[in-house]
């Protein structure tokens, strides 16, 4: 199986997750970078939302591509209506010439309601369900507005649209959406829904494989659905480098973002599966008292070993196939901005990825 590979337009570093800030970009570094993921031989490039929109990179990525698939990895859901996210989504696929993928996450309950403002009114799982179907019948709509396609559901209603607020037919009207998952419940709802899955990189291995795998699956067969072509994308954490020096320097990068995560009790599942779930707690204790320095020496060889791959350059096409191939459709590659700049190295990690 062949690997599809995919980049971050833009993304974040070790410096950020240690609550030390982060770095900021131009339109012309936008596009340069759009360009070179283009012409290095990607499949795709994304865009996250940390800290900043993660439509607006991707408009500036539409006008300086040709191939290359565009996608939100991920956009949170809740604080934007179905409507505001469909116009977002239906002009940026006219704009790419339907290569623009649509990422939605949920985000927790914290963050939703004390960081984004949003009321936070039930369960994610089901109301993420009806926010899909409610997307899925305002693009039917726009696609044909001489008969609108409505929905009414529990938490979201789409009941009118005048023709002078529909954006009106396009060339490409199927936009893929992804859910962003980590626990069985989105899992379910990708298999039933979605046109693939970006998974958190927290998900290990081995827990994507004996969780998530069997949601999606036991859910599309359910929903008479085929995985044929269910793209699972995976990011898993990466600890590269030249030589043992720089090898270990980048194991502990890797230990400060896993620590990050896994404070997150919405992602405590994934601890839970590998009897972690005490390092889980205390994780989360620490994050709350914002002593993020303090949260990696908790995360052991063992542990890293289980989310991460550690490989030097030359070696590290080869591990990420022996984790990654038949795992995953998609991987994304979260490398160093120094790996990211090294024209020869990256064409040769993308032609061995791409069977080469």
């Amino acid at each position: 199986m062949i690997l599809r590979v995919e980049s971050t337009l833009v993304g974040t570093d070790t410096e950020q997750y240690a609550g030390n800030g982060q770095p900021h970009t131009t339109l012309v570094e936008l596009a340069d970078t759009a360009r070179r993921i283009e012409t290095l031989g990607f499949d795709s490039a994304s865009a996250p939302e940390a800290g900043h929109d993660p439509f607006l990179p991707l408009v500036i990525a539409a006008a300086h591509t040709q191939r290359i698939t565009l996608g939100t990895n991920v956009a949170i859901a809740f604080p934007r209506s179905p409507m505001v996210t469909a116009q977002l989504a239906w002009d940026l696929q006219q704009f790419s010439g339907g290569r623009f993928t649509l990422g939605l996450g949920s985000q927790v309950k914290g963050h939703n309601e004390r960081r984004y403002s949003t009321p936070w009114t039930s369960e994610p799982g089901p109301r993420m369900r009806e926010y899909i179907q409610c997307l899925q019948a305002i693009f039917a709509s726009f696609q044909n507005p001489r008969k609108p396609t409505f929905f009414e559901g529990k938490h979201y209603q789409f009941t009118l649209l005048p023709p002078f607020f529909n954006p009106g037919p396009i060339p490409h009207p199927r936009i893929p959406i992804y859910a962003a998952a980590v626990n069985p419940y989105m899992a379910r709802l990708a298999g039933e829904l979605c046109d693939g899955l970006r998974l958190h990189p927290v998900a290990t291995f081995r827990y994507t494989r004996e969780v998530i795998l069997p949601a999606i699956a036991g859910a599309a067969q359910k929903a008479g659905r085929s995985t044929g072509d269910f793209d699972l994308v995976g990011a898993p954490f990466l600890a590269v480098g030249r030589n043992v020096d720089e090898l270990a320097k980048a194991r502990d990068a890797a230990r400060q973002q896993i620590a990050f995560y896994a404070s997150t009790r919405s992602y405590h599942a994934v601890l839970a599966h590998h009897g972690w779930g005490e390092v889980g707690t205390r994780l989360h204790e620490l994050s709350l008292a914002g002593k993020w320095a303090d949260m990696p020496p908790l995360i052991t060889d063992a542990m890293l070993d289980e989310w991460a791959i550690t490989a030097t350059y030359d070696r590290l096409a080869e591990a990420l196939l022996a984790r990654a191939n038949g795992l995953y459709r998609t991987i994304v590659l979260l490398l160093p901005t120094k790996a990211r700049r090294d024209t020869d190295l990256m064409r040769e990690l993308i032609t061995r990825l791409h069977g080469g």
